[in-house]
């Protein structure tokens, strides 16, 4: 039988290394819906860090699990499928958070399906699952300049820190990140697109 559970679940590298960088969006958006939720991460087979918390507002009450996939980036699907299959967790019941180089920093975007746009993380979960049938809040980091070595300079972009003036903005954005989860649980992915892919 199917779960009444939702899956939220925010891509990054595990690591003191990759902690502030802008591939680890997902992971920092989670940590802000632990906080608020008063979610406590254990592990999940090896695979993620993984919690479970309820969303309570006023008429509507969601039980979620919140994860981390401990698996890299690139290979994110085998941590978001485990979970998904071990809890019975149906695709249209997912939402993953993750960085994306073709929104503006601050930009937040809602979408379900589509394509991956190039990001290995959303990737290796449509794989994984066998469809994109599920959410994606899409948290804006901006575009390296194109230069001769395109792959590297995005590798090197992704993988590095925010400047001062971002640093200063990150915990605002990260936190409309958490209420555009929110919104998409709470009220739909239609009155969430609504909300946060106009801004």
């Amino acid at each position: 039988m199917a779960s009444d559970f939702w899956l939220i679940a925010g891509l990054g590298n595990p690591g003191a290394k990759y902690q502030g960088t802008r591939h680890n969006m997902g992971f920092m958006c989670a940590d802000l819906l632990a906080q608020r939720w008063s979610v406590t991460f254990g592990n999940h087979k090896g695979l993620a860090e993984l919690g479970k918390g309820v969303m309570d507002l006023g008429p509507r009450r969601e039980r979620f699990f919140l994860a981390k996939p401990l698996t890299f980036m690139n290979d994110s699907g085998a941590a978001v499928s485990s979970i998904v299959a071990y809890y019975r967790i149906q695709p249209e019941r997912v939402v993953v958070i993750h960085d994306d180089m073709d929104l503006d920093f601050g930009r937040i975007k809602v979408k379900r399906g589509g394509s991956s746009g190039g990001h290995n993380g959303i990737r290796s979960i449509d794989r994984s699952l066998g469809t994109n049938d599920y959410a994606r809040v899409r948290l804006g980091v901006g575009h390296s300049r194109r230069g001769a070595d395109a792959h590297r300079q995005t590798v090197d972009w992704v993988l590095g820190g925010f400047g001062g003036d971002q640093r200063r903005q990150l915990p605002d954005f990260l936190a409309r990140g958490g209420d555009a989860v929110e919104s998409v649980i709470l009220e739909g992915l239609d009155r969430a697109q609504e909300r946060f892919n106009a801004r």
